[in-house]
């Protein structure tokens, strides 16, 4: 499945779209040879599975895979397209890769930066999720300076860029509004830097990243928080600048910065999740004071009066309003196709053509 929006390209493969017999088929020729231009194939005794999504902003691509063990190799002959973008690798389990007459392995969560333009084998022992996010050399040359000492060199998983910069994507793929091209600039530019910072960025490189890259991506990784203990009614932002090692002033001016509130900001998000609640059919049996209380508050009065300012209908007129409108199916996976977009630019492993 492709859906392309105000620039951003988003491209799916799954073999659950396949019958089981052409799987092999479509894994070796179709995203292998096909899409990637290189040659993958599962390893013995696991089981064929694959699950691939391709985001493409301006300056950047996004691929997040959850495959069975395999072997990926990118051999002399399959780099006539002349891409010499810079990829960073980081996988849940740990891999192996070759590159340039060196060898490395490096552990569960760490990053590792490989050239598109150069041969490459990577193995992966076990079924893992694999991120790679593909950058071109001028994006991020300037700011790591001689970025060629940077390949082969595993980032640990504890290096606090890193870190953010892995929960800042995770949280963009969680929440991918990214439809204003401004938005999608800042995040490229996010992106760039906490990957400079993981790799060792430059004095001035690293001095734009502390005022840009590594506040949006700690708000960011809060803001994921929050949404992860919604449910919470002792959801504080004590208890939130805790975790991540902040005071809650901090936390209170990041929230500023952005034009919002912390009180604001989960308010918003239990009233957003709690409307999602209630128009689902499957759910329809709930009571609203169970919705309520499923989404973090314990007042029912105060939730059907800040419900009822936010969209104009109580809890309940939404849910009648929902029940009368009728249903319609979803694609079949017949339907969805097997469509695969091959965006233009292509960032070495894991990466669409």
């Amino acid at each position: 499945m492709t859906s392309t929006a105000h620039d951003v390209a988003l491209s799916r493969f799954s073999l659950e779209d396949f019958a089981e017999q052409d799987r092999m088929a479509a894994w070796h020729d179709l995203y292998g040879r096909l899409v990637l231009k290189a040659d993958i194939a599962p390893l013995p005794d696991h089981p064929l599975h694959a699950d691939v999504t391709v985001r493409m902003l301006p300056g950047l691509s996004i691929t997040s895979a959850s495959m069975s063990a395999f072997r990926y190799e990118r051999g002399a002959e399959l780099l006539a397209d002349g891409n010499d973008g810079l990829v960073l690798v980081v996988s849940s389990h740990g891999a192996k890769m070759v590159q340039c007459g060196r060898e490395v392995t490096w552990s569960a969560g760490d990053g590792l930066l490989i050239s598109s333009a150069d041969p490459v084998t990577m193995v992966s022992p076990v079924p893992a999720k694999i991120l790679c996010l593909h950058v071109p050399r001028p994006f991020l040359a300037p700011l790591v300076g001689n970025v060629d000492c940077a390949l082969m060199r595993p980032v640990v998983r504890s290096t606090e860029a890193l870190k953010l910069l892995v929960s800042y994507v995770g949280a963009l793929q969680q929440d991918y509004a990214l439809a204003a091209p401004e938005l999608q600039h800042h995040v490229t530019v996010h992106v760039h830097d906490l990957i400079a910072l993981a790799l060792g960025a430059t004095r001035d490189a690293a001095a734009l990243a502390n005022g840009r890259g590594i506040p949006a991506a700690r708000l960011r990784a809060i803001k994921a928080d929050i949404v992860d203990h919604l449910n919470h009614g002792t959801l504080t932002i004590a208890a939130v600048a805790r975790r991540h090692a902040l005071s809650p002033r901090q936390v209170q001016r990041m929230f500023e910065g952005d034009g919002i509130t912390f009180s604001q900001f989960v308010l918003r998000r239990r009233l957003a999740r709690a409307h999602r609640l209630l128009v689902d059919p499957r759910r329809a049996d709930r009571p609203v004071s169970a919705v309520a209380f499923e989404v973090g508050f314990s007042d029912l009065s105060y939730f059907n009066r800040a419900f009822r300012r936010q969209y104009g209908a109580t809890p309940s007129d939404v849910r009648e309003s929902a029940r009368r409108v009728p249903v319609t199916g979803t694609p079949s996976k017949a339907h969805e196709g097997h469509s695969i977009r091959t965006p233009a630019r292509r960032n070495g492993v894991c990466r669409p053509e």
